[in-house]
């Protein structure tokens, strides 16, 4: 990307077997990427590779209209006033894993909140059962059917390796003991606060005669909100904690050192009280999230197919015309680090999103953080949360001191995190 870039401008085609992938960088040429309907560009042909990880008759495995149903309930148990109690379990699950560190310790952030998120992720999403019943058998099988998401199966999903056929295995797995807590929970006049108790209830309205959902439909709609959301949500609460801190040798003024400054003055203002409400208050921590997410986009590349062709006109003023059948590749990674789009890119500085600067509205599509248009991200207000959650947690009982300089990412992954670093707590409480 980088050589094409630097050769041909913000659109460019290369080949790739036997494909044509055209590259979209930066926002003069992104607007139709993000903002086109499914019938102009097409997600399924590019993510069709997920199938045997979410299972048959869910998201890339059926037709448009049922899969922007299935989004709907997505949608509907993220809603505000649904956000809103899980913010208790998020920092329920938070504290308790917290209160097992000692005085003070050196820890890897992205090891740390892979286990702390998939706690909250199983209390949240998953269900109440799964997370005090099953949560080991689960996080098992979870792994195998993560671990088989290869670079190959990008291209040959099917194809017999072992890593393939442990991935089966898995979603089989899956398969059989959410059946069972589902039909557990259908039998039950007891309503439980998390997704699962949404889809369990949730009814198609336009299509499938308006049905409720099978029970292996709503494993592979939990499969896929788990695979979308624990990821990202794990390495950008790592990467935030890395940026952050790194920050302090800037001084008092520093990005860490504000976003400790914030909690003093919500502690003195709320107590102790973490709720949704206070939690919408912390415009400085969600700054350093956002900044965080900037630099460090979960995705390298977003995808879709040409089923209608169009034109771009670059920064150059040039026109360039993308035929049927091309593969589309937008870079969130590489737009974030466009230095006419965002000043200094390279340095964490948050007070770039507020007036009078406010780099990520120069121009739409600017900022891809939770991607963009008419497929951003359902559950972004989810991850601030649950980020803000226990990022909230960490400051009002840990100071933090980089051992290591920020990681370099982890390109080997599908989703990017940091590689390893050592960062040093210390237990302390904030006082207001």
């Amino acid at each position: 990307m980088e050589e094409g870039y630097a050769k041909l401008g913000d659109a460019f085609t290369v080949p790739v077997a036997h494909k044509r992938v055209t590259f979209l960088i930066g926002p003069d040429v992104a607007p139709h990427f993000f903002k086109a309907t499914d019938e102009e560009l097409s997600q399924t042909e590019v993510y069709n590779f997920n199938v045997p990880t979410f299972g048959k008759g869910v998201v890339y495995d059926v037709d448009q209209k049922t899969r922007t149903e299935q989004f709907r309930f997505f949608t509907e148990a993220l809603k505000k006033d649904r956000l809103a109690k899980y913010v208790p379990q998020f920092v329920a699950e938070a504290e308790s894993y917290f209160s097992r560190w000692g005085e003070s310790g050196v820890v890897d952030l992205k090891e740390e909140f892979a286990r702390l998120v998939a706690l909250t992720a199983a209390r949240t999403l998953l269900g109440r059962e799964i997370r005090e019943q099953l949560f080991d058998e689960v996080a098992d099988l979870l792994h195998d059917l993560d671990d088989g998401m290869r670079p190959i199966s990008v291209f040959f999903p099917y194809l017999p390796t072992s890593y393939h056929k442990k991935r089966d295995q898995a979603r089989a797995g899956l398969g059989r003991i959410f059946a069972k807590v589902i039909q557990a929970r259908r039998a039950s006049s007891k309503k439980e606060e998390d997704v699962l108790q949404q889809f369990c209830d949730a009814r198609y309205q336009n299509v499938c005669g308006g049905r409720q959902l099978t029970e292996d439909e709503i494993t592979g709609l939990l499969i896929a909100v788990l695979f979308a959301g624990q990821h990202t949500s794990s390495i950008t609460s790592a990467w935030t904690g890395y940026e952050m801190v790194s920050s302090k040798t800037r001084g008092p003024k520093s990005p860490y050192h504000a976003a400790v400054a914030e909690q003093q003055a919500i502690l003195k203002k709320h107590g102790s009280a973490l709720n949704f409400d206070v939690l919408g208050e912390m415009e400085t921590l969600h700054l350093n999230i956002q900044e965080a997410l900037r630099m460090h986009p979960p995705l390298l590349l977003v995808m879709r197919y040409v089923k209608q062709p169009f034109s771009v006109t670059t920064s150059q003023g040039k026109t360039y015309n993308i035929p049927v059948g091309d593969i589309l590749a937008a870079s969130p990674n590489f737009a974030h680090m466009l230095p006419t789009v965002f000043k200094d890119p390279a340095v964490y500085e948050p007070a770039r999103f507020l007036p009078p600067r406010e780099e990520d509205k120069a121009k739409p599509f600017s900022y891809l953080g939770f991607g963009g248009g008419r497929h951003a991200c359902i559950g972004q207000n989810f991850a601030y949360l649950q980020i803000k959650s226990i990022w909230s947690v960490m400051l009002r009982n840990f100071d933090f001191e980089m051992l290591d300089p920020v990681p370099a990412p982890d390109y080997d992954s599908m989703v990017i995190g940091p590689k390893p670093a050592r960062i040093r707590y210390t237990r302390r409480k904030l006082a207001a």
